[in-house]
């Protein structure tokens, strides 16, 4: 995470293009968390002004990721305090940088854990930029989205369609654009058994994604009192993993080519491996630091593939956008004012959150 801060405190009024209409006043509202492990509170700061190649954003919406917690842990390489975490921003340009092309002030943009990257890597070259050395974070390589104004690298920014609010666009910039991002790579098409593990803030996008691109859709979680909303979500058939041998019903359910793993809990994860079909996949995209407990000839026997995949890039999230609001998929939220992000953020960590907090600015 060693990629600059996109601000500038050189810029001059001649390197930017504002509109009255958008421009924010001098000062705003960030939340801030002082050291690691500290409580976040709300702090009155200078307006950045936007640097050669980078834009700034009113932020209107930005969710609460379990990723925050790391950035506030200090677990993130690069990662400076104070520190101001939110990568799942939507909001409107307000005003661009010198050498911004394609972009107007006003116009409506998501941003996500991608957050600008070197353009000059194998990875960028590549196509691959979120795999990039220097990726940059919102929240850790510069003050990210609990605020009423960020400013962001422009190969950072994802149109937001009109179909979609920015309450409604938020989680997507991370939490959908993962579960989207790994479910259209996968081996999976349309037609194909794919099973959803967990049916939380990323599983319950999970599963109206994989309906929504034609897959007969499995939800696996914990409990019956789930069942129905596996199937309002979109899911054909229910597994409560409380029951045992959550692999045995996949097959007696015609084996799944994709277990997309949502969930933290590695032992829940290797249980779905025997219930994959020939050259069936297990794809990680829930974060758990314990290990995966399965054999060489579980994956030999079917030639089974196990990896991760993580979010994307700013195409990416585009990408996302578009597809939730042609086909309906939106994240299931519950909003909350940026004065009450502390207590937007126990919510979610606690667990008592059951999908995606949103934090609201106002503007």
């Amino acid at each position: 995470m060693s990629a600059s801060s996109p601000t500038s405190t050189t810029s001059t009024s001649s390197t930017l293009s504002t509109s009255s209409a958008f421009a924010p006043a001098t000062s705003l509202r960030a939340v801030q968390i002082s050291e690691p492990g500290a409580a976040p509170r709300l702090v009155e700061v200078a307006a950045a002004e936007p640097g050669p190649g980078a834009v700034r954003i009113t932020v209107e919406a930005c969710g609460v990721c379990h990723s925050d917690l790391l950035v506030g842990a200090g677990v993130l390489p690069g990662t400076s305090f104070p520190v101001t975490p939110g990568h799942e921003i939507a909001g409107h340009i307000d005003a661009l940088g010198e050498g911004v092309e394609g972009r107007q002030v006003g116009d409506r943009v998501a941003v996500g854990w991608y957050g600008g990257s070197c353009g000059r890597c194998d990875a960028c070259r590549d196509g691959d930029a979120i795999l990039c050395r220097q990726l940059a974070v919102p929240g850790a390589a510069y003050p990210g989205g609990y605020a009423d104004s960020i400013v962001v690298p422009a190969m950072a920014l994802a149109a937001i369609p009109d179909e979609l609010t920015a309450v409604e666009a938020a989680p997507l910039a991370c939490a959908g654009v993962t579960v989207f991002n790994a479910l259209r790579r996968s081996a999976a098409r349309p037609g194909d058994t794919v099973a959803v593990l967990g049916l939380g803030g990323l599983g319950h996008l999970g599963v109206q994604f994989a309906r929504a691109m034609g897959f007969r859709t499995i939800a696996i979680a914990r409990g019956q009192e789930k069942k129905e909303l596996a199937h309002r979500l979109g899911a054909a058939h229910y597994i409560d993993s409380t029951e045992g041998d959550v692999a045995g019903r996949l097959r007696a359910l015609g084996a799944a080519k994709v277990v997309l793993a949502t969930v933290t809990d590695a032992g829940a994860m290797s249980a779905t491996v025997d219930g994959l079909g020939r050259r069936g996949e297990l794809i990680i995209v829930g974060v758990s630091p314990d290990r995966l407990q399965l054999s060489g000839l579980q994956l030999l026997n079917g030639d089974r593939r196990v990896y991760a995949h993580s979010s994307g890039a700013a195409l990416d999230t585009q990408d996302t956008l578009r597809f939730a609001a042609q086909t309906g998929v939106r994240a299931w939220t519950e909003e909350m004012r940026l004065e009450d992000t502390a207590a937007a953020v126990e919510r979610m960590s606690s667990g008592k959150a059951r999908f995606r907090m949103v934090l609201t600015t106002g503007h």
